[in-house]
């Protein structure tokens, strides 16, 4: 839902979310709700004005007499259009489309901090509006059934936007809606309308594994679900008479990974034939196939995936994008609620399997001494204060970029979640504030090393971003406790955890004494913080870092800073962690509890990037670049490599051989992570080692 007021000079936006967006203009006149156009929107207006102050945000224009695509140069040249009709798109947060005739000039302000749209006259233009939907849209009550599965698994496609294959954008996915169980099936009128009737079917045993394995296939298909008394499940086509058999647990597993990922791959070309375009580096894959991407395009669901069925999974195998995240999770009815959140983010769902943890994967410590325990005092080390054990298993994981775990057992490798933590990643996003409010807790003095160096870094992007940033000392159990239930929306706790909870100057504070946490994410960096950390999440946050063990002092002050500068450049809390445990080799002592995928900030691109740089040999050296996102797949990425012409899916590794000089340059303009010689670097830090 989309609402609008007018004010002087400006047209402010919002949505269900809270999203909010204002455009500011000269001359600006709302004439009220405004006519079709041809893209996806919640809601237009009609108004004209002389020039137009629109959020900084990437932005295309597309000529609808032409058939031309433009982009606004990223380095501030600006855009000039001839006339003629268009539609501009602003990909703000929320997403905005301008469409008129005439011509205009698109620049970016001096400081980057909005777009300018100006055209020669005062000028008639046509406002759509569409909300990125991160909110559910209403409640589906379904029977505690297999059978009731289905029928969730069939209306949660309500929230997609499009059956074309631009729903490979995450923008034209919204969030499903929430899933209740109750006596009888109780499906509002609204996401009834809203659920896509493709025609596609799929049959699936009366059971909750292949229920549960099947469903992102399912959803992202759009395909009604429906239980039956085969032993195996069944796709069926009707319209062009196509029907295909899965195989039964677990090969059904694969076979579900295998056809979702080959579907969303070739929708994500075959939408190059739509309004939005780019030279992506996979397009030759549908010539080498000899799929024609115009048609299939125009193709109805059914026949767009019956030709893709045709297209064998190992000709294609070698070019998939790494799939970005499999969420391993038990068949259970109680968890049928948490689907919504999981097909949210379109991730691969697997029955958890373990096996026990060798020795050599975790690697013995005898230096306790080093060990980021409780100081100097001799009895502590003798063995007065005990940290919390964890019994930590070895999980099979899938090929994915990130693992999530809703099942009993700790594993390694993977973010631990609970189903507390998806519900408070709503109240937060329907509780969103302007200003991101950091507090560091110091309570060991001899640490502080560790709260100068992340104080710092939080600072610092506070010049780019709305940062509230405090620093608390030696604080007792109360003061404590009021910080995680005061509204913050990062924590980040240097010190020690113990068997009875975090080290106060007071005693310990057990976070099971918490009537409620309102810190939206945070980081324990403190000897086997994961039962506190876990209770936290149960008590009211959505994601953070822990320990599963001691860990020691200098490796908690490398992995805190790196952590720290990732999280507040807009990796997510499981993405963050992932690297910045990579600076230590006892990086496994490091996990995340909750939704992993969560977010603190947005940096400054959508979807961050990490690169990889290894010197070959004299003036060489090989520069590999990463770019995916646990929340928002289906995007792409262009490396800003002098000699590269292509975009590449996010998911999809791009290399480049680069000399000294242009390695320097691509560098210095860079604000990203990279991987040199085994450890973690900042771009901008790492440039003056690889010039000299």
């Amino acid at each position: 839902m989309i609402e609008w007021e007018v004010g002087d000079g400006h047209l402010r936006v919002v949505d269900a979310d809270n999203a909010e967006v204002t455009v500011e203009g000269r001359g600006l006149a709302v004439a009220g709700p405004g006519p079709a156009i041809s893209r996806p929107v919640d809601e237009t207006v009609e108004a004209t004005a002389s020039r137009l102050r629109l959020p900084h945000a990437i932005v295309y224009a597309f000529s609808l007499g032409r058939d031309e695509q433009y982009e606004l140069d990223p380095s501030g040249e600006p855009l000039s259009l001839p006339s003629g009709e268009y539609i501009v798109d602003i990909d703000t947060e929320i997403k905005i489309y301008l469409r008129f005739s005439g011509r205009a000039i698109i620049e970016q302000a001096d400081d980057y901090e909005h777009i300018d749209l100006a055209f020669p006259d005062r000028r008639r233009v046509i406002f759509g509006f569409r909300s990125h939907h991160e909110l559910p849209a209403g409640t589906i009550t379904v029977p505690s059934t297999p059978e009731g599965t289905a029928t969730a698994i069939t209306h949660l496609t309500s929230s997609q936007k499009t059956s074309t294959p631009d729903r490979t954008y995450p923008t034209l996915r919204g969030h499903p809606p929430l899933v209740r169980q109750g006596p009888e099936s109780e499906i509002p009128d609204r996401i009834e309308a809203s659920t896509p009737d493709t025609g596609i079917e799929l049959l699936v045993p009366d059971a909750y594994e292949p229920l549960f394995v099947t469903a992102p296939l399912a959803y992202y298909l759009q395909a009604r679900v429906r239980t039956t008394e085969r032993e195996t499940p069944t796709l069926r086509l009707p319209d062009v008479a196509r029907e295909v058999s899965l195989s039964s647990m677990p090969t059904l597993e694969r076979e579900v990974e295998q056809l979702l990922r080959k579907t969303f791959f070739l929708d994500c070309l075959v939408r190059n034939a739509g309004p939005y375009r780019a030279n992506l580096s996979e397009l030759s894959m549908l010539e080498a196939l000899e799929l024609d991407m115009d048609t299939l395009y125009e193709a109805t669901p059914q026949r767009r995936l019956a030709t893709y069925l045709n297209v064998p999974y190992s000709a294609i195998e070698h070019r998939l994008p790494t799939w970005h995240l499999t969420t391993y999770v038990e068949p259970t009815p109680s968890n049928v609620e948490l689907l919504p959140f999981l097909l949210d983010r379109l991730s691969l769902l697997g029955l958890p399997r373990t096996s026990e943890l060798e020795g050599k994967e975790l690697v013995e410590r005898s230096l306790e001494d080093f060990y980021r325990g409780p100081g100097s005092d001799p009895n502590a080390r003798a063995g007065t204060s005990q940290v919390a054990s964890v019994d930590i298993v070895k999980p099979e994981l899938k090929s994915s970029h990130a693992h999530g775990w809703l099942a009993d057992g700790v594993p390694i490798d993977v973010f631990k979640s609970a189903p507390e933590a998806y519900y408070n990643r709503l109240n937060y996003l329907e509780n969103g504030n302007d200003t991101t409010s950091i507090c560091i807790v110091l309570n060991d003095p001899e640490m502080d090393g560790e709260q100068t160096d992340v104080a710092d870094i939080y600072r610092q992007r506070s010049d780019d971003l709305a940062i509230d940033v405090t620093v608390e000392e030696s604080l007792g159990t109360a003061e404590l406790a009021r910080v995680f239930e005061t509204d913050h929306d990062f924590v980040h706790y240097i010190g020690h955890c113990e068997t009875e909870g975090l080290r106060c100057s007071d005693g310990s504070l057990s976070i099971d004494c918490l009537d409620r946490c309102n810190a939206q994410t945070f980081f324990l960096n403190a000897c086997g913080s994961f039962y506190e950390g876990l209770s936290l999440i149960e008590k009211g946050s959505v994601a953070g870092a822990v320990t599963f063990t001691k860990v020691l002092n200098d490796h908690a002050v490398k992995v805190g800073s790196t952590f720290a500068k990732l999280l507040i450049h807009g990796f997510s809390i499981e993405r963050a962690m992932s690297l910045a445990r990579r600076r230590i080799m006892m990086g496994k002592d490091y996990a995340v509890v909750g939704d992993g995928t969560h977010s603190l900030t947005q940096g400054e691109h959508r979807v961050p990037t990490t690169g990889t740089v290894e010197h070959l040999e004299d003036d060489q050296y090989l520069l590999s670049l990463e770019c995916f996102s646990t929340q928002m797949t289906g995007l792409y990425y262009y490396p800003h490599v002098e000699t590269n012409e292509h975009a590449y899916l996010c998911g999809t590794e791009s290399s480049f051989t680069l000399e000294t000089a242009e390695l320097v340059s691509f560098l210095k303009e860079s604000e990203t992570p990279v991987i040199y010689d085994g450890d973690v670097y900042w771009s901008q830090d790492l440039w003056p080692l690889v010039e000299s």
